[in-house]
């Protein structure tokens, strides 16, 4: 019947603890890539973004670039 004593110091730092580490994951899964991964990645972004433009029925003549 007697409840487990818990330390509240200890089980906020342990919160925190655990809030870190998933934060820090997804940093390592946002910016932990190597240099050849990025520019693998922005090329295939590239090649998609000119194909979609590409295919654009009637281009808009006030976006740059555009003729």
């Amino acid at each position: 019947m007697t409840a487990e004593i818990l330390n509240l110091r200890r089980a906020r730092k342990a919160k925190q603890r655990r809030e870190a580490e998933a934060h820090a994951n997804v940093n390592r899964a946002k910016f932990g890539r190597t240099k050849h991964e990025r520019e693998a990645e922005q090329m295939a972004q590239d090649l998609t973004d000119r194909r979609l433009d590409g295919s654009r029925r009637n281009p808009d003549p006030d976006e740059p670039g555009e003729r």
